[in-house]
């Protein structure tokens, strides 16, 4: 193993740094050429701290799925990490993810939405503005073109509307035209009555807002619902990012919705996405004269089911037209004096000293309400860091 000054490793100086597992999970998320099948094999394969401290040392890794994941220029690889290493400051990183409010889950984390745990290309890392939480009950991709006609972008409203006021949450890429009518309509729904909280997903950091007309819609998603990444901050909309980003609103999905698509681009690539997954896609009918409406209606063709309203596709999930999918919650609810400290936990690791500053209580008052919320399955502790689990709502 490589060794750092004094003798001690790298892996052991970035363990002992103090900084949560998430940080270097950022920083790693942040290193040139590294894509998402790579961190994923990286971090499956070996917790955060250590992978960073074995690229500043310049170890390479025997992991079968990680050697293949770098592929066959993995020496040329590893020396342009360890350069851009030099560069770049885990701590600093962080104290930035933390100024911005955002939240980072590391796959195999507590935090780490179970959704995406389970899929076929999981993210390695996970940002997030807004609440993780919701990505939970019955979930529907609304997607489409950006060139929508303004037939097509009133349907996706009434069906992210109608949707989300049954219960179903609403996920989309947050594009112009189709996503955000379908986005828009959820909103709606929250502002009229108890809706179902949006998912969005989106190809850049989280602090580059793509399109930039989306920023009040970005602001908004994330403030009654989620926004997620798997960007770095700082990450521009590369073309590359998208096909990427289309793999996971397929995976979130219980079933997508296409409204209007040409023959090819994003919204078909997302139902490829959900064909390799074995999730069922259904298409709204459009005119035979609108180019928008050729990819839709020649799913149709296909033999995919066609949506005429948002009742067709509550049937489709199994739902009563109208109705909701209930959303048990089966842990025990804190104690009320404990609320406080659930909520100053959130979803960012927090130490116990940030935690008594936020709550202003004591550390004889606060550690004991501290393991009644990690006894009862609300909090998760590793090693001097605690979590909000992602979970229901107590």
């Amino acid at each position: 193993m490589a060794r750092a000054l004094g003798g001690v490793s790298y892996g052991e100086a970035a363990a002992a740094s103090g900084l949560p597992a998430e940080a270097f999970a950022a920083a790693l998320a942040g290193l040139p050429g590294m894509g998402p099948a790579r961190l994923s094999a990286i971090l499956r394969a070996e917790r955060a701290a250590p992978a960073w401290g074995r690229i500043c040392g310049g170890t390479g890794w025997r992991d079968a799925d990680v050697v293949a994941a770098l592929g066959s220029r993995s020496d040329a690889l590893m020396a342009r990490w360890r350069r851009a290493a030099t560069e770049i400051d885990p701590a600093a990183v962080w104290r930035t993810i933390v100024d911005e409010g955002i939240g980072v889950a590391v796959i195999g984390s507590a935090g780490y939405p179970p959704a995406l745990a389970a899929d076929i290309e999981p993210p390695g890392v996970v940002f997030h503005r807004g609440s993780p939480d919701v990505v939970t009950g019955a979930r529907v991709a609304v997607v489409g073109t950006r060139q929508c006609s303004s037939t097509g972008a009133a349907i996706a409203w009434e069906l992210g509307r109608d949707l989300a006021a049954a219960g179903v949450a609403v996920v989309s890429g947050l594009a112009s035209g189709i996503d955000a009518a379908g986005h828009r309509g959820a909103l709606a729904a929250m502002g009229q009555a108890a809706g179902a909280p949006p998912i969005g997903v989106v190809g850049s950091g989280l602090d580059v807002v793509y399109p930039r007309g989306q920023a009040e819609l970005w602001r908004a998603v994330a403030s009654q619902g989620v926004l997620l990444s798997e960007a770095p901050l700082g990450a521009r909309p590369e073309r590359w990012r998208f096909p990427a980003r289309n793999r996971i609103i397929a995976a979130l999905a219980d079933l997508v919705v296409v409204v209007e698509s040409h023959r090819t681009g994003g919204s078909m690539h997302t139902v490829d996405e959900a064909d390799r997954r074995g999730i069922d896609v259904m298409a709204v009918p459009g005119s035979v004269r609108a180019p928008a409406s050729t990819g839709t209606n020649g799913l149709l063709a296909e033999g995919r089911v066609p949506v005429c309203s948002a009742d067709d596709v509550l049937v489709a999930l199994g739902l009563r037209p109208a109705g909701r999918r209930p959303r048990a919650e089966t842990r025990p609810r804190p104690d009320p004096d404990d609320i406080p400290v659930l909520d100053a936990v959130g979803w960012q690791p927090a130490s116990l000293d940030q935690i008594g500053v936020r709550t202003g209580r004591v550390l004889a008052i606060l550690a004991p309400a501290l393991d009644r919320l990690c006894e009862s399955g609300w909090v998760a502790r590793r090693g001097g860091w605690y979590e909000r689990v992602a979970g229901g709502t107590p």
